[in-house]
């Protein structure tokens, strides 16, 4: 068994072969579909391959897969720790057939194609949120270096607050920078519509994207976003992998004897959706349900920003446990999800019914919308049940506390239920 490296670049690949405890360079491959098919033909059914997750590397592995026992794709990071003081691209190829040769790598997963397109469709839909938001930002600094006050509408790039904006008494070069951005503006929206209808396409065909909606705050944006970091939901033993492979675990230093001091969290992973999950745990904090419990819980204690960042992590947890079990969230608001759906049809092109008599009535009415506000504060009363009931609160030599399941007094530690409550809906 050979354990064969390749250190790609743009136009090559320097090749070195890890055999027999020794390893040596192979020269070169031009890195073309032909030029690569040729030193794939030539590798063995035995041969293990490994190149690092750069640009062009999922593209090299597709052409070289079929030929060898295995192609893996390196943890760039990784492979930078193990490198030696001196870089080329020759002593770079050889640390990777050593590595891979001791089994020293951190392997990435070689993403399937619905979930290559899915990444990025929403890495470039967050570049092009980014541009816009950079525009955005330059009217506002315009508008505060002409000591103009705040604009009176809460959109200052909707349709009054564009009228406002004409109205405003601008420096000609001024108005120009002006104009110009909103021309950006208006583009960069048109292409962030195009991207989106073709998500909505995406998540109306995909079941798992609709399960993920059913969440407080998940929009499809954001359950495509999480579902292209996902993958399969099968490579994560455990939620606590999950959340750790999109970077909310908290980071760790721990030394001798000392105890493990836990810090912010580590950020590892794709930034997009940790960015998406956040606004997403903002709505979920303000929507009746546990979560918003749980989040004022937090916040008492720790404030806003950690209590969000909290959410943001127990809606990965809560997503891994629905997609592992095929279940939907169980404090959904069925209404809710069916108005996203229904504008997730509208995106995509659906026929409006609008004075036409509807066979099931999507949005609801507000008497609807209060029957389930009414069964979310329900879940919360029994969240906050399960919480007192679980918390360590009695003193020593109490009594038990009002629905415990304790009669006698507690020894120290506080009297817990064998089984949660049952909850209220």
């Amino acid at each position: 068994m050979r354990f064969i490296a390749l250190d790609v670049h743009r136009d090559f690949c320097e090749v070195a072969i890890a055999e027999e405890g020794e390893v040596r360079l192979a020269g070169r491959v031009q890195t073309t579909p032909g030029e690569l098919e040729l030193f794939a033909q030539s590798l063995g059914e035995d041969d293990q391959l490994v190149l690092e997750a750069t640009g062009n590397a999922l593209a090299i592995a597709r052409i070289v897969e079929p030929y060898v026992a295995r192609v893996v794709l390196a943890n760039p990071k990784s492979v930078k720790a193990a490198t030696e003081t001196a870089k080329t691209d020759k002593l770079d190829a050889r640390t990777l057939a050593k590595l891979l040769a001791g089994g020293f790598l951190r392997e990435v997963w070689i993403v399937d194609e619905q979930t290559r397109v899915l990444r990025r469709r929403i890495s470039r839909r967050a570049q092009l949120v980014r541009q816009r938001t950079r525009e955005k930002n330059q009217v506002h600094a315009t508008l505060i270096r002409n000591l103009k006050a705040r604009p009176p509408v809460s959109d200052l790039f909707g349709v009054h607050g564009r009228r406002w904006l004409a109205g405003q008494a601008l420096p000609a070069d001024e108005r120009e920078t002006v104009e110009a951005c909103l021309r950006q503006i208006d583009f960069l929206a048109a292409e962030i519509a195009v991207i989106d209808r073709a998500l909505a396409e995406l998540a109306l065909a995909s079941e798992q994207m609709r399960r993920l909606m059913t969440l407080p705050g998940v929009s499809f944006v954001t359950a495509a976003a999480l579902m292209g970091a996902i993958g399969d939901v099968g490579r994560f033993p455990t939620a606590g992998h999950l959340v750790s492979y999109i970077g909310f675990d908290p980071r760790v230093r721990q030394s001798g004897s000392e105890p493990a001091r836990h810090g912010r969290i580590s950020k590892q992973g794709p930034g997009e959706v940790r960015h998406l999950l956040v606004e997403a745990a903002w709505h979920a904090v303000r929507t009746y349900g546990p979560l918003r419990v749980f989040a004022e819980r937090l916040a008492s204690k720790r404030g806003a920003n950690v209590a969000t960042v909290a959410v943001a992590r127990k809606l990965v947890v809560i997503a891994w446990h629905m997609l592992s079990r095929d279940e939907d969230y169980a404090f959904a608001r069925p209404s809710l999800v069916r108005e996203k759906l229904r504008k997730l049809e509208l995106l995509t092109g659906a026929e409006r019914r609008k004075g036409k008599r509807n066979p099931v009535r999507v949005f609801a009415t507000k008497e609807q919308h209060q029957l389930e506000k009414d069964l979310a504060r329900q879940a919360e009363v029994a969240y906050r049940r399960l919480v007192r009931d679980w918390q360590p609160a009695m003193k020593k030599g109490t009594g038990a506390a009002p629905g415990r399941a304790s009669r006698g007094p507690s020894s120290g530690q506080a009297a817990r239920q064998n089984t949660a409550p049952r909850p209220a809906l």
